[in-house]
């Protein structure tokens, strides 16, 4: 089984490209028993998908955020 380093690095290369199934098991079996793992797993995915907002020149948050009021 792998440490928390190894996953880590899994969850990363899982952004770019499609894991084995050994990895994938390795991956989910980990993440059921590490709650840091899953933090980190959660917070690259958010940070991928803002990322790929900002890139294509979307505010993430603003369909969220009342706009502000104009001033002169």
């Amino acid at each position: 089984m792998l440490n928390c380093q190894g996953i880590t690095r899994l969850v990363s290369e899982a952004q770019d490209r499609p894991l084995t199934l050994g990895e994938k098991l390795s991956l989910r079996t980990h993440l059921l028993m590490c709650s840091g793992c899953r933090n980190y797993e959660k917070n690259i995915t958010s940070l991928r998908l803002m990322m790929k907002s900002f890139a294509k020149g979307k505010d993430a948050h603003s369909e969220d955020q009342p706009k502000p009021p104009e001033t002169e």
